[in-house]
């Protein structure tokens, strides 16, 4: 099918000529092997042309339901074109749950895990971290099966694969008990409250999120989403770190009605139903925005936050909100947090790329002495050679698409520009 399609930003308009639609793995293989140049995207949620390809684009939306619950032992089995909100109330409804899920539940359970999709929470990997094993449609049309078990060579450069390997078609996920939560708001949290005990507040609840518009000496809101009994209806604090309960709900931008945000005021919900941000039956945006993220060990959170601070007069003409979070280390080899905790520093900008273009360098080299790596669904302009130096796994990773797309079948412009 010939289409002129666009990112969900509408930032970006995607160059393949053709999209394919497959309704089952057999019409992937059929698709894979009748393409020269052939990427896979998943809920178009990239601000980037990670998922672009200048002839074939397949979409697995229509292979997207749930293929077996395993209760004994405890993973979900999904196709690949699943999103998290679907698959979460399918888990709800028979008792279980993910450990995490991003501020969108509308993304792709495939896409984000290619791409390090997170989360947050100190004890928290990012969602590629529970996949236990995966299938791929390999460039030669081949299906492939890796696992966290039996492949441990070469499963964790698989999973974080940025859809090199091949299309993904179907994954295996750790799952456990459903859970309650309860997702409190506190406002005007001083800056430099965060500074001095930035450990302690991001480790207050279950998953933390400070929202930051840097325009002052306060960060605007903290989120806490606490694991709670059923039972267990105790206010919060009126106080936490200087900053103040909120009353009302909040949407991160202020002026923004809450109505399409998670419940808060403390009111104990499903896991599914506060981790993320945003409700399922709610589109957030419209789109008009951009996205950045760039990725810095946990080590050298309060110093980098420090650097962003002397720049936010560059920043917060072109900023919307700003969003800071924690990652736990994982062992996946293109992931910002191999072997590393890690804090995510998120910017979502006003729609003005000339802008936007112009201001990641400043960013940028604020960060670099703190070896922040961008996330790869969003924009960034750091140099491929300063991007290869901070994956230490890239050889290895290199090795392995070689492996799977000798030719070079799903590799693309984003892909040849930063290392392969």
């Amino acid at each position: 099918m010939s289409e002129i399609q666009t990112n969900w930003a509408g930032n970006y308009t995607y160059g393949a000529a053709q999209w394919h639609y497959p309704k089952s793995v057999a019409e992937v293989q059929e698709v894979v092997r009748s393409c020269t140049k052939l990427r896979a995207v998943g809920s178009r949620h990239s601000f980037n042309g990670i998922a672009d390809s200048v002839e074939n684009i397949v979409s697995l939306k229509l292979c997207d339901q749930v293929l077996e619950l395993d209760r004994e032992q405890r993973t979900v089995t999904v196709q690949g074109g699943i999103r998290y909100g679907q698959l979460a109330r399918v888990l709800q409804a028979d008792g279980y749950a993910l450990y995490n899920l991003a501020s969108l539940p509308h993304i792709s359970v495939a896409g984000a895990c290619a791409t390090a999709t997170h989360g947050s929470g100190v004890g928290n990997g990012n969602l590629a971290t529970a996949v236990r094993a995966l299938e791929f449609v390999s460039a030669s049309g081949d299906l492939v099966s890796l696992s966290r078990d039996q492949d441990a060579e070469t499963f964790p450069g698989a999973v974080v694969g940025l859809g090199a390997p091949g299309v993904v078609t179907q994954m295996t996920l750790d799952i456990h008990p459903t859970f309650s939560v309860r997702q409190d708001v506190y406002e005007n949290l001083p800056m430099d409250a965060l500074l001095l005990h930035f450990d302690e507040i991001v480790s207050c609840a279950y998953s933390v999120s400070l929202f930051t518009d840097w325009r002052g000496a306060t960060i605007n809101q903290l989120w806490l989403k606490s694991k709670v009994m059923e039972t267990d209806s105790s206010p919060a604090a009126p106080e936490r770190f200087g900053a103040t309960l909120a009353t009302i709900p909040r949407h991160p931008l202020i002026e923004i009605s809450a109505e399409n945000c998670t419940q808060q005021l403390g009111a104990p919900g499903p896991w599914h139903e506060r981790l993320p941000h945003f409700r399922m039956d709610f589109m957030p945006s419209a789109g008009e925005e951009l996205q950045t993220e760039y990725i810095v060990p946990r080590q050298y959170a309060v110093d980098s936050l420090r650097a962003l601070y002397e720049i936010r007069g560059q920043i917060a003409p072109l900023l919307q909100i700003s969003e800071i979070r924690t990652v736990a280390a994982d062992d996946l080899w293109m992931s910002p947090c191999y072997r590393q905790d890690c804090v995510a520093l998120h910017f979502t900008w006003l729609k003005d790329w000339q802008g936007v273009r112009t201001l990641l360098p400043h960013v940028e080299a604020a960060l670099e002495a703190f070896d922040a790596r961008p996330h790869w669904g969003k924009l960034f302009t750091t140099p491929p050679a300063r991007l290869q130096s901070l994956y230490p796994k890239l050889p290895d990773f290199q090795r392995l698409v070689q492996s799977y797309d000798p030719q070079g079948k799903f590799r693309n412009d984003f892909l040849d520009r930063l290392f392969l």
